[in-house]
């Protein structure tokens, strides 16, 4: 699965590229990012105590979306409005996007009512981009940006396998 399928992630395409742009479909791939995107969020979590059972449900209300945010960033941000209402939610999930945005990270397509509605498309897409910006990008190799790196390190790995040749 490319990583241009995730709804948020900006990909600049040569001519001769050929990215799938079709959504995610499949419910194992999906039960894998949803898998996968919790624990690196749990591993963060738990260090103020806290987690998330279904990234999906978790989210929704922002309180553990802001303080993931936090705890990433090192940065204190404003307390979530403690209401129970959509527009709390709502208001919570948006101080968390705008957030992200002050990171000067772009969030294409993506709004805080989807995430409080538990649109899963969305919600793995904000997750990934959360986890590009705040541990990838951190990543060099070599003196490499993280991308160029992972494409490296993914070179290397497949380096013997036949009719494989990774190039973006």
């Amino acid at each position: 699965m490319s990583i241009a399928n995730y709804v948020g992630y900006e990909v600049e395409k040569e001519e001769d590229d050929n990215i799938d742009e079709a959504p995610p479909t499949d419910p194992l791939w999906e039960k894998q990012q949803k898998t996968t995107f919790t624990a690196w969020c749990n591993s963060h979590l738990r260090k103020v105590n806290e987690n998330i059972d279904d990234i999906y449900m978790d989210f929704r209300d922002g309180t553990r979306l802001l303080k993931l945010l936090e705890v990433i960033s090192n940065e204190k941000l404003p307390p979530p409005e403690k209401g129970r209402m959509k527009v709390h939610k709502i208001s919570n999930v948006q101080r968390a996007l705008d957030f992200v945005k002050t990171k000067k990270v772009n969030l294409i397509g993506i709004g805080a009512e989807e995430i409080v509605d538990g649109n899963k498309k969305m919600t793995l897409g904000m997750t990934w981009t959360i986890i590009l910006r705040f541990a990838i990008q951190e990543i060099t190799i070599e003196d490499l940006s993280a991308k160029e790196g992972l494409l490296l390190w993914c070179q290397r790995r497949t380096a013997g396998y036949k009719n494989v040749n990774v190039k973006n």
